[in-house]
């Protein structure tokens, strides 16, 4: 059954500023329910450990300080295996491929990227749900 981005409550998790307010305001103007910004993945993941089951999807950075975003998606993974989770990279080798696909990455999105490729994998992504 297929998910409409309205009804979706995204945490956005990267650390440069300008891309998380890109990413933030293309959500809202795709209708996203909530927007939640974090600027690492230990941000991140404090956030989901006070939120609970506030957040329906992730779209995280992969280097971050403090916590990576392949980081992130371990712990996330742990306490949440089925939570959707976007990792956008400049990483577009086989190993970082490999590396997030082996921890359970569900996309992945190469910077940099339109905002349109960026809606494209959100939608698949949400139809997945």
């Amino acid at each position: 059954m297929a998910v409409e981005i309205s009804n979706l409550n995204v945490l956005v998790v990267e650390d440069y500023a300008p891309a998380r307010k890109l990413v933030a305001m293309l959500l809202r103007n795709l209708g996203a329910k909530q927007v939640f910004t974090a600027k690492d993945g230990r941000e991140g993941q404090e956030f989901l450990d006070e939120s609970k089951d506030l957040v329906d999807f992730i779209i995280c950075d992969w280097r971050m300080p403090r916590m990576t975003g392949l980081e992130l998606l371990q712990q996330v993974r742990s306490t949440y295996p089925d939570l959707p989770f976007l990792m956008v990279t400049a990483n577009n080798d086989i190993e970082s491929v490999k590396a997030a696909k082996q921890f359970g990455v569900n996309a992945y999105i190469t910077k940099p990227y339109s905002p349109e490729q960026l809606e494209q994998k959100i939608r698949v992504l949400a139809q997945q749900l």
